[in-house]
């Protein structure tokens, strides 16, 4: 989710430079907001192998043999 924050320093900036920094700060919100908003699914950062030894312990499950 994306958030703009703001500071207020705009009283001692030009009129230019208010609007070139508002400028700034609406584009680097959308530019934020669209890297969130259409950032590709990755399963693979989810991904769960099954089972923990705690589940096993719990369970009272053997462990598979390694190798």
């Amino acid at each position: 989710m994306a958030s703009l924050t703001t500071t207020s320093e705009a009283a001692h900036e030009p009129q230019g430079a208010q609007d070139d920094s508002l400028l700034a700060e609406i584009r680097l919100f959308w530019r934020q907001f669209f890297v969130q908003a259409f950032a590709p699914y990755r399963p693979e950062l989810y991904y769960m192998r099954g089972p923990g030894p705690a589940w096993r312990a719990k369970h009272g499950h053997k462990s598979p043999p390694l190798g």
